[in-house]
């Protein structure tokens, strides 16, 4: 099995899943009284609050090369947000990093979605690193929500999601966003922030969620066992 470098602490709720879910799909694999072998950093989450996009960039690329340094063979970063690192860090290693948009893209394509829903953070949204790389990579389009929406769908997730809060007023307010994004031609909906599963699940709704959490472990299972 190859060893996987985990970058996690954005947040640790989300961390967890990671870990549990990775250690669960691979012992699924190569038997229960197994384990594959993960070196996991959890980094501050403040450094994201902060938003000096320059300061997190280079702490991603010290801690990846950290992790390369002690035996990593690929990186695996356990959240969407920070994926907005990698065309800066990903050029500076010699090991791949194991790009969320992937497992997104891949997904879509194999259930023939023409059309996805973005939500999650405000960067997500804003920056466009997810909906870039899905767009180069594959005859998708992406839909996000309308502007004065933004804010308040930024909010939830910074303020309540990350910090273990899942309230109904959550769930209700995703939810009507979804409606909305349907309206605009979304065919499935992207799950863009790593807590959005742990708020809502499919049998909550009849949209197609897109659990990127989900999809992100089925990837790394499939680097660790070399598939």
């Amino acid at each position: 099995m190859k060893k996987l470098g985990l970058i996690g602490g954005t947040s640790y709720h989300s961390t967890i899943d990671y870990y549990r879910m990775i250690n669960e799909k691979v012992g699924e694999v190569i038997g229960k009284d197994q384990n594959p072998e993960l070196l996991l950093y959890s980094l501050d989450i403040a450094l994201m609050r902060s938003g000096d996009r320059e300061k997190i960039q280079k702490e991603y690329l010290r801690i990846s090369k950290e992790l390369i340094s002690i035996g990593a063979e690929g990186i695996l970063i356990c959240a969407n947000t920070p994926h907005m690192v990698y065309e800066f860090v990903q050029p500076q290693i010699e090991v791949p990093i194991l790009h969320i948009g992937k497992a997104i893209g891949d997904y879509a394509i194999r259930n023939n979605f023409k059309n996805l829903g973005l939500l999650g953070t405000k960067p997500t949204i804003k920056i466009g690193f997810l909906e870039n790389y899905i767009k180069e990579n594959y005859p998708i389009e992406i839909t996000i929500p309308d502007e004065e929406h933004i804010d308040k769908v930024h909010h939830y997730i910074s303020k309540e999601l990350t910090q273990g809060v899942f309230s109904s007023e959550a769930k209700s307010y995703f939810l009507d966003q979804m409606k909305s994004l349907e309206e605009k031609g979304a065919d499935a909906m992207i799950l863009g922030c790593t807590e959005l599963p742990i708020l809502i699940k499919q049998e909550d709704t009849n949209f197609q969620l897109i659990d990127t959490t989900g999809l992100h472990v089925e990837l790394a299972v499939e680097f660790i066992l070399g598939e």
